[in-house]
């Protein structure tokens, strides 16, 4: 059994805010009321400041482009055995972040009847991506995403962090990938170098079977550069 407690129903509303988000026909949202008390936040002085930081921007990190990125100094905190100086790049890095938050786009709701667009990116220490939709030659994101790279993939060539970038984009947007059809922007010899390879590691095997999944178009960002 199912009940509704009629004090919190809305019907008939042309927005809402739902789970920390507002809901309209232009998209999805921040809630502007939670921003504002993130974005009055003092910096942190303890780890346990940081992780309550931390927790708060990251509830809306799929409206951030590069979020792991952006505070890899602030994270870099938290790791084991590193002492606790929160320096100016910290300092910039948690204004950059509240900014970010200030500023956030709208993101749309997908159209399961068109193609998906993905957009990656790899740093030395992290990878990012955004999936989104062209709607009238414009492109609009759907979901902002980024990780910090491991100890090992910190060693990886420039080329293996590239591919590493498609496949977290893949990976993490499964869900809106797996039956449609979607085109991916990066640089072309990234995919050639991975799928020309002779001796295939068990890491690039892994990357290959998981891209034969789905069904994609490349357009080569380096020669749309030149």
């Amino acid at each position: 059994k199912l009940a509704l407690n009629w004090e919190k129903s809305h019907f008939m509303v042309k927005e809402c805010i739902v789970f920390g988000h507002k809901i309209s026909k232009k998209g999805i949202e921040v809630d502007k009321a939670k921003i504002e008390v993130i974005s009055k936040l003092p910096h942190p002085t303890t780890v346990k400041g940081i992780r309550s930081f931390l927790g708060h921007a990251g509830f809306y990190r799929r409206f951030i482009k590069d979020f792991s990125k952006i505070s890899r100094p602030i994270t870099h905190i938290l790791e084991k055995n590193s002492p606790f100086i929160f320096s100016n790049e910290c300092i910039q890095a948690f204004k950059t972040l509240k900014d970010k938050l200030t500023e956030a786009l709208v993101l749309i709701a997908p159209y399961w009847d068109q193609p998906f667009e993905l957009m990656c990116d790899a740093s030395d220490y992290a990878v990012g991506a955004v999936s989104g939709q062209r709607i009238e030659k414009y492109f609009w994101p759907i979901h902002y995403a980024s990780k910090t790279m491991n100890q090992a993939e910190t060693n990886y060539t420039t080329t293996e962090k590239e591919m590493l970038a498609v496949v977290y984009a893949f990976e993490k947007f499964r869900s809106y990938l797996i039956m449609n059809k979607s085109i991916i922007y990066t640089d072309h010899s990234a995919l050639k170098y991975l799928f020309a390879k002779k001796d295939v590691k068990a890491r690039f095997l892994r990357w290959i079977l998981l891209l034969q999944e789905f069904d994609f178009k490349v357009i080569d960002t380096r020669g749309a550069e030149n």
